[in-house]
């Protein structure tokens, strides 16, 4: 059986190749409707498949978009990840994804991969600032999107939510409720100071913290994003003298381990322990009790960064403040918090 070409597919629906070329890849000119339909019928008439090899060595593109997360694994990074592939979907292309596991290295290994595979463009969410990355990304002139944070070494344009302002509500809500203070559990160690989503987290608590005129020092205390790692801190920091009265979690996950040793412990949460979190998971609904946390529109997130990295116009030069898209924050309040009813309350 011959084999269908698109010269098969322009004489079925009356029209020219260039014109089957556009509906296929979605421009760059603009089809009518009817066109548009008469092209799709004749292509599933004939069940013409597009050479996608061939295109990408005659564009020099394909129609993938990489994108490199730090883990996964961790709920918040899941569903930015599935959220960048419905709107790529959108705009018909697909979505690979690479892990970084948090190593500059790995980081590295992915860019090079994905930009060696002539990617239409990278949307990377990359933890704190990589000046290897930032060589790789200049030296194959990348289009780069960053997403959910934005490390100083890398100047692209980037997609983010207010942090320090939803971090401030949520610091804030706790304090309202009639605690004496609210201790903060950050980034590890090694996270970075500017740039990244957990310090301007801590950011916002501090500023909440000395509004209300508590001192936070002492008050900050270190743990890994995931659950796992967050709930072990939070035995030894519930089970010690110094317990807080409640705890403003730089993420959900943590959040989530921070409830499990609270329950291992037998304290009860809200009663004697006030949690809020970061990023409203899925799963923040589902915890016992439901989750307080901070709100961020991972989808608008999402179709803002794969218009960006795929539509040159949109990519202006400009200050960073200008190169920067920033969402706002909102409280979901729930039980974890003290509070009987939920709650939406915009930054």
């Amino acid at each position: 059986m011959a084999k269908v070409t698109r010269d098969d597919v322009a004489r079925l629906a009356g029209t020219s190749t260039a014109v089957v070329s556009y509906v296929i890849n979605n421009g760059p000119r603009p089809v009518a409707p009817a066109t548009r339909e008469r092209v799709l019928a004749a292509i599933a008439e004939l069940g013409y498949r597009p050479d996608r090899v061939a295109q990408a060595m005659a564009s020099r593109r394909t129609d993938l978009i990489g994108m490199i997360v730090p883990d996964a694994r961790q709920p918040f990074f899941a569903e930015m990840a599935h959220a960048v592939e419905q709107a790529a979907a959108e705009r018909g292309k697909m979505v690979l994804v690479g892990n970084s596991d948090y190593r500059d290295e790995r980081e590295v290994h992915y860019l090079r991969a994905f930009l060696g595979m002539r990617v239409s463009g990278l949307i990377l969410v990359s933890q704190g600032p990589s000046e290897r990355a930032a060589a790789e990304i200049e030296a194959w002139d990348a289009r780069v999107v960053l997403l959910h944070e934005r490390p100083e070494a890398i100047d692209d344009v980037a997609v983010v939510t207010d942090d320090v302002g939803g971090a401030q509500l949520a610091t804030r809500h706790l304090l309202e409720h009639g605690n004496a203070y609210v201790a903060c559990l950050g980034g590890t160690e090694s996270t970075p100071v500017v740039g990244d989503p957990v310090a301007d987290h801590i950011e916002g608590w501090r500023r909440a913290m000395q509004e209300a005129g508590r001192p936070t020092e002492g008050r900050l205390f270190h743990a890994p994003y995931n659950r796992y790692d967050a709930y072990q801190v939070a035995l030894t920091l519930l089970s010690g003298p110094d317990r807080p009265p409640a705890i403003f979690c730089s993420t959900d996950d943590q959040a989530i381990g921070v409830l499990r040793a609270a329950r291992e412990l037998r304290i009860d949460v809200p009663g004697e322990l006030a949690v809020a979190g970061f990023d409203d998971v899925k799963e923040a609904g589902l915890t016992d009790p439901p989750l307080t946390t901070v709100f961020s529109d991972r989808p608008a997130m999402a179709r803002a960064a794969v218009d960006l990295v795929l539509d040159d116009s949109l990519r202006v030069s400009g200050s960073r403040r200008e190169r920067l898209k920033q969402f706002p924050s909102a409280l979901v309040v729930r039980r974890s918090c003290g509070c009987g009813e939920p709650t939406v309350t915009a930054r």
